[in-house]
């Protein structure tokens, strides 16, 4: 049996075809389960382990890349937006601008070159050098450029599906996410997601999922998508059901949890979810992870890389919270195993680690804009692309 927390003991499972697959342009997700795009996070490795525990059912967007930086071909950049060897269909990339001719040279490169099958844009990402850039969920402020925006991407992507990924405004004071969804889809997008929080609040809090009911009768043309607080399969089935989304974005309840996309899709197709690993399968996919991220980046920065997944792996097992100081500094694959190999393999998985947060939370923000962007809401003026923003 698989675990359940208090706040979903009462979830049923669907009837038969009570959630339906999601349709994005051509691309059918079955179940409805797409792996939000992360900064630092999703990367290739992190999207093959995804793929593995979910048998390639979902769709795994890329963490973001930049526009400027793309078609400048910066190498880092190029080596974010690579695809894994197992990514030969639904490749799926988020892509960032302020600048819509960078945003459509990008789109066309992205199309022609890279094979793409869907380009997701950010216009919710609330870290501050993004906003006081102009980008992220600050574009959204200003209608007549997000407009202008989507429709340079949508023009240039062609057959390619763009879907539009959006926060619910600046903070209480600005709401802005009913007036991006219906840019969206008056622009051609194949879906809108809206993550139910504030840039204000970052990940603070609950996630507000009646905004998702509010974009969903907004929104009547094209799939809504819900982003806020899925830790469990049974948490996607309650907003689903709540809101009426088509379907929905899991972030930060998958760090160091990928199998959670194995969850969500027995639940979804009306299956009892698997139990969550014991700490011996947790520890081998950590390592399996390692390995994967070590292969695509090379052995420096690959570990420099599971460090921080660590923590997120080990998360709730009592007695591994003494490793994490030497986990955080691990450089060899062969250290890392020597650090896992003495915890008790057979340690069952907590269920205080289901729900807990990956991320930095109780924390707010005043959100950073440039000067004078409030002022000049109705403008449509592009503030132009910074060089790099890419990575986590």
């Amino acid at each position: 049996m698989s675990l359940r927390s208090e706040e979903n003991a009462e979830v049923t499972l669907p009837e038969p075809g009570e959630i339906r697959p999601l349709e994005i342009g051509p691309i059918t997700v079955d179940p409805p389960v797409v792996l939000a795009p992360m900064a630092g996070i999703t990367n290739a490795p992190f999207r093959t382990l995804c793929r593995k525990f979910s048998q390639d059912r979902c769709l795994y967007v890329s963490e973001m890349i930049t526009a400027r930086a793309f078609i400048e071909r910066n190498e880092r950049t190029m080596q974010m937006a690579s695809f894994g060897k197992d990514e030969t269909e639904r490749r799926s990339i988020q892509l960032y601008g302020t600048n819509p001719e960078t945003l459509a040279q990008a789109t066309k490169m992205l199309v022609e070159e890279w094979g793409v099958h869907h380009i997701d844009m950010n216009f919710g990402c609330p870290v501050r050098k993004v906003t006081a850039a102009g980008g992220g969920s600050a574009i959204p402020v200003k209608p007549r450029l997000l407009q202008k925006i989507v429709r340079s991407v949508v023009a240039s992507a062609g057959e390619i599906p763009v879907t539009i990924k959006f926060r619910k405004g600046i903070d209480d004071n600005l709401l802005t996410y009913l007036d991006a969804g219906r840019i969206g889809e008056g622009e051609g997008a194949r879906a809108v997601a809206l993550h139910a929080r504030t840039a204000a609040q970052l990940y603070s809090g609950q996630a507000d999922w009646s905004a998702i009911t509010k974009l969903k009768e907004h929104v009547k043309t094209i799939p809504v998508l819900g982003n806020g607080d899925i830790f469990e399969p049974w948490d996607a089935l309650r907003m689903i059901r709540e809101t009426g989304c088509d379907g929905v974005v899991v972030g930060r309840g998958c760090l160091g949890r990928p199998w959670l996309f194995a969850e969500l899709c027995a639940a979804l197709t009306g299956e009892e979810p698997p139990p969550p690993p014991n700490l011996g399968v947790v520890i081998d996919t950590m390592i399996t992870h390692a390995r994967l991220l070590v292969d695509f980046f090379g052995e420096k920065y690959g570990l420099m890389q599971i460090r921080k997944f660590t923590g997120w792996y080990l998360k709730g097992f009592a007695g591994t919270k003494k490793k994490l100081p030497e986990l955080h500094k691990v450089k060899t694959l062969d250290e890392l195993d020597a650090l896992l190999v003495d915890l008790p393999r057979e340690l069952p998985y907590p269920i205080t680690a289901l729900r807990a947060r990956r991320c930095k939370h109780g924390k707010t923000q005043t959100v950073s804009l440039p000067e004078g962007f409030l002022e000049a809401r109705d403008e449509d003026l592009v503030i132009e692309d910074p060089e790099h923003l890419d990575g986590g």
